[in-house]
């Protein structure tokens, strides 16, 4: 590989599979959380930063689509200066790679001195977090070295599907489709493998920003969490300004950005909005937009001349595949202008001051 980037891209398969090791069966074994008193918890919080963050607020959806506790993510950083009701029923869950994320590392220090339970997410073993927390479940990524997240956030996606799906059975909720959510969790790292192999288109729609400086990413309930995820990555490493939206947030304003030739990268993988994102996404090409779909099996528009195919999985799910194809899209938009992929400017890959 030229980059460790394009390394911890293709590993994601073995990762992940890693991750959810002994993790699965006809259920969800987490026997680190299986003394957890649901029934005391009043209120749930997600506390995380940069990647982590938009990880936290794919768990967040999931909370909020299960369990009928009020659940709210939080940046850490804001978090720490916040005025939030953490008590001892409140469960405070903290996401960070490096485990030593110095906005996470003190917010998790303020709901410990709250008597909060506290539940960390992270992939270094014996990392500061994981050791003041009251229970760490860690991401099988192995060591991450290029300064942009990607194996480290797709373990993290996959982890937190499983503390959700856990933390309904532990609260007695009856999960719809909760065997076909099991049976794709299985078949996560095939599904990934096939993504990969979707490179060479992904490079070809790289070439789009090549004498761009904007991108425009949209999207609809998890899609979204996908969109900020995807600009994330490719400001991050091409330099490219970047911005995601709610799809149906475009009349709103964001729309009087589009002219011709703006790239838009528009995700529609969850079917029971699609159709609305469609057609949000043919008001941007009627004002000369250059767009980029990616889809989940089933959404169409003869309208949309690039369009690339997720597998066939549960929607829930649906961001893990469509995240590879973020992920490749931003590396080769980095390469195409030259960019060091690995340490791009100004970034570290842990932050470990405010």
């Amino acid at each position: 590989y030229e980059t460790f980037m394009e390394k911890e891209i293709a590993e994601q398969p073995f990762v992940i599979k890693e991750t959810l090791r002994s993790r699965i069966e006809d259920h969800i074994l987490m026997p680190e959380l299986d003394d957890l008193a649901m029934e005391d918890i009043h209120a749930i919080y997600m506390i995380a930063c940069g990647t982590a963050y938009h990880a936290s607020l794919y768990a967040q959806y999931l909370g909020r689509e299960w369990l009928s506790i009020p659940i709210q993510c939080v940046p850490a950083s804001e978090f720490r200066y916040g005025n939030y009701p953490v008590d001892e029923h409140s469960l405070c869950l903290f996401v960070s790679q490096s485990g030593e994320t110095a906005d996470t590392l003190a917010a998790l220090k303020a709901c410990k001195k709250k008597n909060a339970k506290t539940i960390a997410v992270c992939n270094v073993l014996d990392s500061s977090i994981s050791r003041i927390a009251d229970t760490t479940l860690y991401t099988c990524a192995g060591p991450e070295i290029a300064v942009a997240s990607t194996k480290a956030y797709t373990t993290q996606l996959t982890l937190l599907a499983c503390i959700m799906l856990k933390l309904a059975e532990l609260a007695k909720v009856e999960v719809n489709g909760y065997d076909q959510l099991l049976h794709d969790l299985k078949a996560l790292p095939e599904t990934i493998e096939s993504m990969l192999g979707m490179e060479a288109q992904m490079k070809g729609y790289a070439s789009f920003l090549k004498e761009q400086q904007d991108a425009y990413f949209i999207g609809r309930q998890l899609d979204y969490v996908s969109v900020l995820e995807g600009a994330l990555k490719l400001k991050e490493i091409s330099y490219v300004h970047a911005d995601a939206y709610y799809a149906g947030e475009l009349k709103h304003g964001p729309i009087a950005l589009i002219e011709e030739g703006t790239v838009v990268i528009a995700l529609a993988t969850q079917k029971d909005v699609a159709s609305k994102t469609i057609s949000n996404i043919e008001e941007t090409i009627a004002r000369g937009a250059n767009v980029i779909l990616i889809k989940a099996k089933g959404v169409h528009s003869d309208k949309i001349a690039h369009q690339i195919e997720i597998p066939d999985i549960h929607p829930y799910l649906a961001c893990l595949p469509a995240t590879i194809l973020l992920q490749q899209f931003a590396l080769w938009s980095a390469k195409e202008k030259g960019c060091n992929v690995d340490q791009p400017r100004n970034l570290a890959k842990s932050v470990t001051v405010e």
